[in-house]
């Protein structure tokens, strides 16, 4: 083993079962927990969200949960400042940071780094999000095909948050988010985790998920509904009733809330509101899956064994993050 302290990351798709194994092992392990989700860091987005109970948090304390108002932007840099100080605080107490979540480019973040990208420039987000409603994304979508063939790739047609990023960074620097990417990289290869180079701990990487993908969807699908049924609607009633709040915002337009928020908007019906979100759900997870393919040296899990504590020690144990 490294000098470093060790860190565990329990990564997988949504609804595959990763909170529960997180929890199990902090009864048996010095572990405590850093959430890396992009919706749960939202306070009031909790039953879409798939927060843990009240009950749950307080028993098994999670960092990184509730820190922001849903009027508040949250990026993946900011993350991996918040996260990289809650480890340090949890390794200098002689525990184990066990970071648990689905949102892959906040792990990516954290071990990488990220490139130093322009400011955002109010008046080209403009433009391009008028261009977005008046030419549509798969407009967009091309457009950055054009100058950024490797983000084209990466990000999704329907994900506007990102396509416009992408376009305003290459707008306004004029060179593409893969260049600086590829820049940053180089200049900080080799440089500690501060100056956004490697992370400063020896990682145990754990993804958990059922071995048959059908399983995960009739998952999604049974969640979703039981969203529903605990009052999910109502949350984003309430939300909406919020002056400050819009579809626009990051966190309106997590994967649920946006399907929600478009039902109380008339624009769809109900049964089309629990069809899209099903779908989207399971867009999310084919997305996370897609990271998780390659991702080095990750462990596998099934989400339906019954022995995945007991797996899951053996391996830590393989791999020397137990001492």
């Amino acid at each position: 083993m490294s000098g470093k302290p060790p860190a565990i990351f329990l990564m997988g798709p949504t609804a595959a079962g990763k909170t529960d194994l997180a929890i199990e092992l902090t009864k048996v392990l010095p572990c405590e927990l850093i959430s890396v989700d992009s919706a749960l860091v939202y306070r009031g987005l909790d039953i879409g969200s798939a927060k843990p109970s009240k009950e749950i948090l307080a028993a098994y304390p999670h960092r990184l949960i509730d820190i922001r108002d849903p009027a508040e932007s949250y990026s993946a840099a900011q993350f991996r400042a918040d996260a990289l100080e809650a480890m340090a605080d949890i390794t200098a107490r002689g525990k184990i940071p066990l970071l648990v979540g689905g949102t892959m480019l906040y792990y990516k973040a954290l071990i990488e780094g990220l490139a130093d990208m322009p400011a955002a420039d109010a008046a080209v987000r403009a433009e391009l999000e008028a261009q977005a409603e008046a030419l549509g994304l798969a407009e967009l979508h091309r457009q950055l095909a054009e100058v950024d063939p490797e983000s084209a790739a990466r990000i999704h047609p329907n994900d506007p948050q990102r396509l416009i990023r992408a376009l305003e960074v290459y707008r306004v620097s004029g060179e593409s988010m893969t260049a600086h990417r590829q820049r940053q990289f180089a200049e900080s290869s080799g440089a500690d985790a501060g100056a956004g180079g490697h992370l400063p701990y020896t990682v145990a990487s754990l993804a958990i998920a059922p071995a048959d993908r059908h399983i995960l969807h009739k998952r999604i699908a049974l969640r979703f509904s039981q969203m529903l049924e605990q009052g999910f609607v109502d949350e984003v009633r309430s939300l909406r009733a919020r002056s400050d709040l819009h579809a626009g915002l990051p966190s309106i337009r997590a994967v649920g809330y946006r399907q929600v928020w478009d039902y109380l908007d008339g624009k769809l019906t109900e049964n089309e509101m629990r069809e899209r979100g099903i779908i989207a759900t399971r867009q999310l997870a084919k997305r996370q899956f897609t990271w998780l393919r390659g991702w080095p040296d990750v462990h596998w899990l099934d989400s339906l064994a019954c022995d995945n504590l007991s797996r899951t020690l053996k391996y830590l144990g393989a791999v020397s993050i137990l001492s």
